[in-house]
Parts: structure tokens; C-alpha cells; sequence
């Protein structure tokens, strides 16, 4: 697959907020967190929607967010208050999962549902502040599964759980661990439990991989964060390389901090300083789903680019 550059990319959208992630929908539209505090809907026709939560707790802050069939959204809240919270469509926002084995939720990273109705969740860590955890080698974070049966931890000691997606088949969990640097699936048992953790792929030094796409051949596309890396990893293990916008000092600088134990949210938002402005989020659009989408954490607008592989369609596809 031909490598692009940065000059080969186009951007939609205009005065977005903290965009982190990218949800797809068959219409066009698509819809992104807003960190004010709610979303924002990008038309097919370019018009922009913003949808602001009342009453939200203090430092509410959206991160991951999961549509839901009325087009309501659940958020993962990033906030001091933490948990998963259920924006309407008329701007009301209320808890959904504020605690879970008896503990209060910490800063929540991101919430998915798959075909099954089940929710999933996911938790970077329970330090906090976060920036403790950024350690190599380290991992506390965990997976919280939201079913008939309630709210429950499936899957432990994490190297800081970013996103987490059923694949098409239904039958795996793929889960982001951005400080282990790989892409690492559970098998989902009959119950919602998980099985034995699997290693899909290890990344390499300047790669520390945040969202995630299926593609239709069985590829995950990741994007890094600090590199601005879009990296296409295929059933068979290789890996390649679908774009990149980075100082090679800077990521130079931020692989050294890592690897002497001195990594933390400075490495973390240089990625800031280039056009992508700190990747965090993918996923396919269009009518052929050959559309990729970037969300950025500092970017106030999606980056976009076609690719010769149409993605898998997303559970929210015809929401």
C-alpha cells in the first residue's frame, strides 16, 4: 500500500474541539466529542452541529463516544468526575455508569457498543493524576463490560486501555494499549467474559497507538499519537506504514523519555506541533467506506484521505 504524506491530505470541518475520535455514519454525517462539553455533528452537506451538555459535572470532558441507534451518544467522561455518561438529543446528560466492583470510576477513556447491545469500556489507569502511569513496562488499566448482568471488570493490568472495539466477526475484543505499545485482542466467551489475552501487534519505537479501524480485508488501522502515524497492521503480522507527519526530534526526544523513565503528558502532546496536530482517532466514511477520517486532540478540523481498502462497516453504521 503506497505511503502518503502530508501534502495528500485533506481536512473537513471547522472550529472542532478536542475531536478524539470519529464516528462514521452511512448518511455522512459524522460525529466527534467537543471538549466544551458535548459533541459535534459534521453534515454531509458540510454544516456543523454543536451539542453542549446541560448541567454536566465539573471538568466534564468528552472523550471516547459511542452512537447510539436515536442518535443520542454515550460519553466517556475524562473529567475528575469520570465514568460513562448519556447525552440526549436535547442537550440532557445523565449518568450511566458511575462505579463499578464497588470503586468510584476514575477519568474514563472510552466507551463502544457492539452488535450484541453489550457496552464496553475502558480505563487507562487508576492513577491520578494519569500521567503516572506513562510508564514502560507499566500497566493498571482495565476493561468494564456493561450487559443484562450489570456492570462488571473483564480484563486487567492493561498497558493503558485506549480504545476498545468487537471486530466484525464478534468474536474478538481488540483493545489499544498505548503504553505497551501493541494491539492486543481478547476472545469474547458466550457470557461476555474474555479469554486469554492475545498480542495482534507490537509497535516500534515512536508509535504509541490511541484509536483504531477494521478494514474489510481484516486490517486494524491505528493512529499514533505524539508521531501522527497512521500504521495498517494485516492478519498475517506485517505492518505498514500509511502516513506520517513527524519531528524526527521530537519523537526522538519523546523515545528517549520513554525509555529512561522520564515520559509523561510533556512527550505526549508534542505531536501538537505538527499539521495533524496529535492523532488520536479513525475511521472509514463515504458511500464506499474508502474515506478515511482523523481525529486529532488539537486539531479543529478532520484530516481525511482515500484509501484503496474500504473499511468494515462499524456497528453504528446505519444509526
Amino acid at each position: 500500500m503506497r505511503m502518503l504524506t502530508p501534502d495528500g491530505i485533506s481536512f473537513v470541518g471547522q472550529d472542532l474541539n478536542r475531536a478524539e475520535c470519529v464516528m462514521t455514519t452511512r448518511s455522512g454525517d459524522l460525529f466527534v466529542p467537543d471538549g466544551r462539553g458535548g459533541i459535534s455533528v459534521i453534515a454531509a452537506d458540510g454544516g456543523i452541529t454543536r451539542l453542549l451538555a446541560r448541567d454536566a459535572p465539573e471538568g466534564f470532558l468528552p472523550n471516547g463516544i459511542a452512537l447510539l441507534p436515536d442518535r443520542s451518544v454515550l460519553i466517556a467522561n475524562l473529567g475528575p468526575a469520570g465514568g460513562v455518561w448519556h447525552l440526549a438529543r436535547d442537550g440532557a446528560l445523565t449518568p450511566r455508569l458511575r462505579e463499578v466492583d464497588g470503586r468510584a470510576l476514575p477519568p474514563t477513556n472510552f466507551v463502544g457498543i457492539d452488535r450484541q447491545g453489550r457496552t464496553w469500556v475502558t480505563v487507562s489507569t487508576w492513577a491520578v493524576p494519569r500521567e503516572q502511569s506513562m510508564r514502560k513496562g507499566y500497566g493498571d488499566g482495565f476493561i468494564v463490560l456493561m450487559d443484562g448482568r450489570g456492570a462488571r471488570i473483564v480484563a486487567e493490568g492493561i498497558g493503558f486501555t485506549n480504545e476498545a472495539i468487537v471486530d466484525p466477526s464478534g468474536e474478538w475484543l481488540y483493545v489499544n494499549e498505548t503504553i505497551g505499545r501493541r494491539t492486543s485482542r481478547f476472545p469474547i466467551r458466550p457470557d461476555g467474559s474474555l479469554g486469554e489475552k492475545e498480542v495482534f501487534a507490537q509497535y516500534g519505537a515512536g508509535t504509541w497507538p490511541d484509536g483504531f479501524a477494521f478494514d474489510e480485508e481484516g486490517g486494524v488501522w491505528i493512529v499514533s499519537v505524539i508521531s501522527n502515524r497512521v500504521i495498517r497492521a494485516t492478519p498475517d503480522g506485517r505492518q505498514e506504514l500509511i502516513l506520517e507527519d513527524a519531528d524526527a526530534a521530537d519523537v526522538a526526544a519523546a523515545e528517549a523519555a520513554f525509555q529512561e523513565g522520564r515520559f509523561g503528558r510533556p512527550q505526549m502532546d508534542l505531536g501538537r506541533r505538527r499539521g495533524l496536530r496529535n492523532l488520536s482517532g479513525i475511521g472509514f466514511g463515504g458511500p464506499d467506506r474508502r474515506t478515511v477520517y482523523l481525529g486529532s486532540l488539537f486539531g479543529e478540523r478532520l484530516a481525511s484521505f482515500r484509501s484503496p481498502v474500504a473499511g468494515a462497516p462499524p456497528v453504528h453504521w446505519n444509526f
